[in-house]
């Protein structure tokens, strides 16, 4: 806020403060605000009086560069709040002035939750240590300017996002996404697709939880990852507004408002984005055809995919009085996309001569909506913001509808419809009770309550005319309860603290397939207990012990026993008999700050049972490309056909399965060094074994492989104040029992400037700067050899510009002096000082 304006403010409030009342004394409050970590003074720090008598602040003001008040003020008992931008209030209640005098010093210290809101344009570092998480900060990653989530969440340590989008955690994809620490209309059906369609800017920061307490549910073996959004709550009206553009052809807007007045505060985050993502990829396949020569079937694919869409994000906080508040939010979210795939396929005899080429032309229409609407009310009891009870509701309702007509050779082929409508329920309750001053006690419940309706609808073109496949065609319903309690208990002696978790999960499961008319129930209960330790060896070193059991449901999809088609010769069906996996978590952190280096690093094992793996095998089924026809192999007609053309293709089917038990041992470290002030370092580095074992109908599926991705950012300040970043990511190889992944490599570049006097910054970036983002992999089977390689998005250039407006860099306040004492800007020290139990 600029100074003149605070200045003013204070001037205006002291004038419409002041009362004439004869019986009535002005005296002076005097006193002191400092950073509690620097021991520095803090300047225009905010003091205010509130009257409760008249419900409203009867005055106020701000500290001098010496971090010293002085306010006159009228005799009487007032509520006083020390407040500075960022950092955590303080409040003393009921305060009786009777006379003049000095209250002393204010030792005021940062507050995660608050800095959020001033870090997309602050230079502070980007990763946090918490007891049970660990929280990156994103606002200083050029790299993600203009991008989406799913580019954020890639750039994040432990993150790692594939070419086709999926998020996996430590290399495992089985991770919940939260927002705001709850399941949210913002990801929708399709998580992947909502990821990419969520403006970056909107995110204040990312929690990653690799060691979840019992609050969080017991859903996700590869841990959780919680997307904060961005939301002030500064008086008046503040926020930020980013328009970018590039091609591909891409271009959008998205902004961010907050505006508090009196006891309301109002927020909207709302962003429109069109996005052009041409993709390309190849599956080469060998069958092996026992004693005869092996044929061959090679498919190029091209891809161009439209996104088109919006999100509106609206809300309002009411603060009933010093201890209650009520906050109500709407968010609406639609997309209109298009994807037109281009199939190429060759089909080659032994010899590799051609028989036949034909193109498969998929048009497909999406529209996306979501509607949610949500509820949450927070008590505090007795001034202490830690002593609390919250209540939250949550409705959401996401319909995803898809529509292709499907030719071959210019010939209709097929039509195909997926509807899917969900609509989910959230309720929930939170108590925190503070007992003492280094120990606290929680307990809550929360209950999911979700349906998702998929209709699949497959037509096949015969006879000049489109007829419906009464084998494909089917309706779902699935029907999913999860009612959950738990309670935890976490205390500091001295320099070591503990958080001890329980969590019970009833789970109702109901499956009602209404195309057969079969319907099917599971119910299961499962006790869930958490434990997170840590001990703080010195001021600079810390170590931490986490150990969680959690769950792993199979979604809709995986156990819908009708099978979908991605091509003539590729299916997949789900697995109605799938049991939840269940995996037990051992995660041992440390951290130390030497100088200008600082690291963090974690050893972690993780033991899964009944696990999900995917097994290809064929199906009986043979497509026939000249008649575009599907026959199976034990139908009367399929000798003569195969006689008659002999260019069949065995249709393949994908299915997921339970193996007996997954392991996966696996170590980690980030490393964060600020050589210079222009200078700043940080990489991630990732390394883990698994071992998968266990036997489906007669074959086994025993592997074992060792994996890892490296991630490198550089930071550097060029003359003129231009700031340049460069990211390097490799994804090491993988294998499996059926699959082997190679390696990937991608370079990242950006380049940002503050203009207009730093209120706003114009960016530049390359995503993907040598095209080398591409996933290869081989699947390896008795009967067939395939060869792939997928890239879902090109190489990029994007320019934004974002216009700040009430909102200030913070460079020349706590990070000047934090260089100025240590020279080092990195992550922060660990945050075990304070009860940080969320």
């Amino acid at each position: 806020m600029n100074k003149n304006l605070i200045i003013a403010f204070t001037i205006l409030v002291s004038l419409l403060s002041f009362k004439s009342i004869a019986q009535q004394k002005e005296v002076t409050i005097t006193g002191k605000v400092i950073d509690k970590e620097t021991n520095q003074p803090l300047e225009y720090a905010t003091i205010s009086f509130f009257s409760k008598k008249e419900n409203k602040i009867i005055t106020g003001g701000i500290t001098n560069p010496e971090g010293n008040f002085s306010i006159p003020i009228e005799t009487g008992t007032y509520d006083i709040s020390i407040e500075y931008i960022s950092f955590k209030k303080i409040t003393i209640t009921d305060k009786k002035i009777t006379a003049s005098q000095n209250l002393g010093s204010f030792s005021l210290q940062i507050d995660a939750e608050a800095l959020g809101e001033v870090e997309v344009i602050a230079e502070r570092t980007t990763v946090e240590m918490k007891l049970d998480k660990r929280i990156y900060n994103v606002g200083q990653d050029l790299t993600v300017r203009g991008g989406t989530v799913s580019d954020v969440l890639d750039n994040v340590p432990s993150v790692s996002v594939d070419v086709d989008g999926n998020v996996a955690l430590r290399g495992n994809q089985n991770v919940t996404i939260l927002i705001n620490g709850k399941p949210s209309g913002l990801v929708g059906l399709n998580s992947t697709d909502a990821l990419r369609q969520l403006p970056a800017d909107a995110i204040e920061r990312v929690e990653v939880i690799t060691a979840p307490s019992s609050r969080y549910d017991a859903e996700g073996t590869g841990g959780i990852l919680n997307i904060i959004l961005r939301r002030s709550k500064l008086q008046g009206m503040n926020g930020a507004v980013t328009v970018n553009a590039g091609t591909p052809t891409n271009y959008g807007v998205s902004g961010n408002i907050n505006y508090r007045t009196g006891n309301f505060n109002f927020f909207n985050t709302s962003s429109y984005n069109y996005r052009e993502n041409p993709g390309n990829g190849l599956s080469e396949r060998e069958t092996f055809n026992g004693d005869q020569p092996s044929t061959f079937f090679n498919e190029y694919r091209n891809s161009d995919r439209t996104q088109d869409g919006y999100t509106i994000s609206n809300g309002v906080e009411w603060y009933i009085n010093d201890s209650s508040s009520l906050t109500a939010a709407f968010v609406l979210r639609n997309s209109d996309n298009e994807n037109e795939t281009s199939n190429e396929t060759f089909q080659l005899d032994e010899n590799k001569d051609l028989i036949r080429r034909f193109v498969r032309l998929n048009p497909e229409k999406e529209d996306d909506k979501t509607f949610q609407y949500s509820v949450n009310f927070d008590k505090q009891f007795g001034g202490n913001s830690q002593h609390k009870l919250t209540f939250d509701f949550q409705y959401e309702n996401s319909q995803e509808d898809e529509f292709s007509l499907i030719s071959n050779d210019g010939n209709p082929s097929q039509k195909v419809q997926t509807l899917e409508d969900q609509k989910r329920i959230l309720l929930q309750t939170d108590y925190v009770l503070p007992i003492g001053e280094a120990s606290q006690f929680e307990f809550g419940y929360r209950g999911n309550f979700n349906v998702l309706d998929t209709d699949y609808r497959l037509e096949n073109y015969i006879n000049d005319d489109f007829v419906l496949n009464t084998g494909l065609t089917n309706n779902l319903i699935y029907t999913e309860h999860v009612n959950a309690a738990y309670t935890q208990y976490g205390s500091k002696i001295t320099k070591f603290s503990y958080l001890l978790g329980l969590r019970l999960e009833e789970t109702r499961i109901t499956v009602d397939q209404v195309t057969t008319g079969d319907f099917s129930k599971r119910n299961y209960l499962g006790l869930f207990p958490t434990l997170n330790l840590s001990y703080e060896i010195t001021e600079n070193q810390s170590l931490t012990l986490g150990y969680n059991r959690r769950i792993s449901r199979a979604r809709s999809r995986f156990i819908n026993p009708f099978p979908s088609q991605s091509s003539p010769t590729t299916q997949f069906i789900g697995n109605p008999n799938l049991n939840p996996s269940y995996s037990n978590t051992v995660d041992i952190g440390y951290l130390n700050k030497f100088g200008k280096l600082t690291l963090s690093s974690s050893l972690y094992y993780q033991r899964a049972t009944e696990t999900f793996n995917f097994i290809q095998q064929g199906t009986g089924d043979y497509y026939f490309p000249e008649l575009d026809l599907t026959i199976n192999e034990n139908n009367p007609n399929y000798d003569n056909l195969a006689s008659q053309y002999n260019d069949e293709v065995e249709v393949l089917q994908s299915t997921p399965i339970n193996l007996a038990s997954n392991t996966r041992v696996g170590f980690e470290f980030t490393l964060t060094y600020r050589p210079t002030k222009k200078w700043n370092l940080n990489g991630n580095f990732n390394i883990f074994q698994f071992k998968n074992k266990g036997d489906y109908n007669g074959t086994n599926f025993d592997a074992e492989n060792v994996s890892w991705f490296a991630r490198i950012n550089s930071k550097y300040t060029l003359p003129g104040n231009i700031d340049w970043q460069t990211r390097v990511f490799y994804q090491g190889p993988s294998e499996d029992a059926q699959n082997k992944s190679k390696g990937m490599f991608s370079t990242d570049l950006a380049f940002s400037k503050d203009i207009l006097d730093n209120n706003a910054s114009i960016a530049f970036n390359i995503s993907d700067v040598f095209n080398s983002r591409r996933r290869i992999s081989e699947t390896t089977t008795p009967t067939f050899y395939t060869y792939s390689e997928n890239q879902w998005r090109q190489r990029s250039f994007n320019v934004s510009l974002t216009y700040r407006f009430n909102q200030q860099k913070r460079e020349q306040n706590r990070q000047r002096r934090q260089g100025n004492q240590n020279g080092e800007g990195g992550p922060d020290g660990g945050g075990f000082d304070d009860m940080q139990f969320e």
